[in-house]
């Protein structure tokens, strides 16, 4: 099947023409239309700001004290210790 018929839908963007001529120039030095080019990168930029929302950054101070946290916890208190064994109870599985 030709890569055109695959094409579904269609997007405009005004640009100022250095843009344009910046864009014109990115897309010959990978060989690509200036339409591929755009939504290539639109594309990578797309994925990659929905990959950053997933992460979370930590500050030094913070990462050290996630760390500790979970190398030395601090005890359970009786109201965690009895959660724990309400979530056993209803979650495990019955003979």
């Amino acid at each position: 099947m030709p890569r055109e018929s695959i094409r579904t839908a269609r997007f405009e963007a005004r640009m100022t023409p250095e843009v344009l001529a910046v864009l014109k120039r990115a897309a010959e030095l990978q060989g690509r239309s200036v339409s591929d080019f755009v939504v290539a990168a639109a594309q990578e930029m797309a994925y990659r700001t929905i990959e950053e929302v997933g992460l979370i950054r930590l500050s030094v101070e913070d990462q050290r004290r996630f760390a500790e946290s979970v190398l030395d916890p601090e005890p359970l208190t009786p109201s965690m210790e009895r959660a724990i064994e309400r979530y056993r109870r209803l979650t495990e599985p019955r003979p």
